[in-house]
């Protein structure tokens, strides 16, 4: 609130970057470098400088109705982007001074044609300086009920969740896999860990010890689940879905069992993306309804409105030193934001 007690304004992009010429689908930062990187439905990847705000490369990465459809970068992946298209392919390429490599440094063929993005697993902060954790990405596989892990050093999938020795047959019935996020508990000796939510609004946990059957399996949603966000610690997260129901959760490790911790009612459905900055301090969710919601993550209150976009926001993302977010939208536009900067 102001002093003079009325709400302060939402602020207004401190940037805005045009260049694509199709709805923007997904966008990231670098994890150390300021660039952004940028995927567009036409199957344009852009890298962008964010200190000129302008277009450093571009590169026709995913054949043209298939559209890219995620983007992401990681510390353990280095000075690489992974993106995915529709066209059932995630490829991987270096950035060079210039911008892209020229070709990919390699592509999987994945085979799977859905609504799901990408993941690369989360280390938490406190150890993500130390991690000795290899590139590995989670994506919904050619069976669209499943969770397939692939191992991007030795580019092969290593796992499938549920394996096929499942006597879990329930997944099926969950429907398509829609959103994934995995991640590395600090208490878990290395191995992997995975949520997953699908399009009947359930969301499974998964340890890669047991490949067979989830650790838990929840259903904060009455709709599909279409994103879910880890925070620094890997201790909880928040998801968005179809309907009209932002869920903050918590991950509690000794148990192995998720728990809401704060439910969000929003007058219009449809949460396309979500994000939570590296401090834990703030979250934000990207709309159909053309606005980019900002959260205390902490408290689960509401600190702002973003109404800058004219399409649907596809998805948010925050920089890896806390001071940038962006969002991208079906308007063809990448907006860069600085919202509740941390104090140094």
């Amino acid at each position: 609130m102001s002093s003079s007690g009325k709400p302060r304004p939402a602020p207004d992009p401190v940037a805005v970057l045009r260049g694509h010429r199709s709805s923007v689908m997904d966008v990231c930062f670098h994890p150390s470098l300021s660039l952004l990187f940028s995927g567009a439905s036409d199957g344009e990847l852009r890298v962008w400088n964010t200190v000129q705000n302008r277009t450093l490369s571009s590169t026709w990465a995913h054949g043209g109705a298939a559209g890219v459809y995620s983007v992401a970068t990681s510390l353990d992946i280095g000075n690489r982007v992974i993106s995915q298209g529709r066209d059932g392919t995630c490829k991987c390429w270096e950035i060079e001074e210039a911008g892209f490599s020229r070709k990919p440094l390699f592509t999987i063929n994945t085979n799977s044609y859905h609504f799901c993005k990408i993941s690369l697993a989360k280390t938490p902060t406190l150890e993500s300086k130390s991690s000795t954790n290899k590139g590995f990405m989670a994506l919904a596989g050619e069976d669209s009920s499943q969770v397939e892990i692939w191992d991007l050093t030795a580019v092969k999938k290593m796992v499938s969740l549920p394996n096929l020795n499942s006597t879990d047959h329930s997944a099926k019935q969950r429907g398509m896999c829609m959103a994934v996020q995995a991640f590395y508990p600090s208490d878990s000796q290395g191995f992997l860990h995975v949520l997953s939510g699908y399009e009947d609004g359930s969301m499974l946990w998964w340890d890669l010890r047991n490949p067979q059957l989830p650790l838990h399996s929840v259903k904060f949603h009455s709709e599909a689940v279409l994103s879910i966000a880890i925070d620094g610690l890997c201790n909880g997260g928040i998801s968005g879905g179809a309907d009209n129901k932002i869920i903050m959760f918590n991950l509690d490790h000794s148990k192995g069992i998720c728990t809401v911790k704060k439910e969000i009612e929003l007058e219009r459905p449809g949460t396309a993306g979500t994000a939570i900055r590296l401090d834990n301090k703030i979250a934000a969710t990207a709309g159909w309804d053309h606005r980019v919601r900002v959260y205390n993550y902490k408290k689960g209150n509401a600190l702002a409105l973003l109404k800058y976009h004219s399409g649907s926001c596809n998805a948010v993302t925050f920089s890896s030193d806390c001071k940038m977010m962006a969002s991208c939208s079906e308007d063809t536009t990448v907006a860069l934001w600085e919202i509740y900067a941390p104090k140094v």
